[in-house]
């Protein structure tokens, strides 16, 4: 599963740290997601998408 949580997280300039911090998990899990290294669970996703304001759709892309 690709994402787009990086660039949407940068339009709302957030850093890697603050981002982390509103969705209660390490810096180092925010840069595995934006990396693809990682697929969030459903709750986090959720909270990510609800963060940056988009549908999970736009958020999380299944390939």
């Amino acid at each position: 599963m690709k994402n787009r949580v990086r660039e949407l997280r940068k339009q709302l300039n957030l850093t890697q740290e603050e981002f982390a911090k509103s969705l209660g998990v390490t810096r180092q899990t925010v840069i595995a997601i934006e990396n693809n290294k990682h697929n969030p669970t459903l709750v986090l996703a959720i909270k990510i998408a609800r963060l940056l304001n988009k549908p999970v759709e736009m958020v999380f892309i299944l390939e």
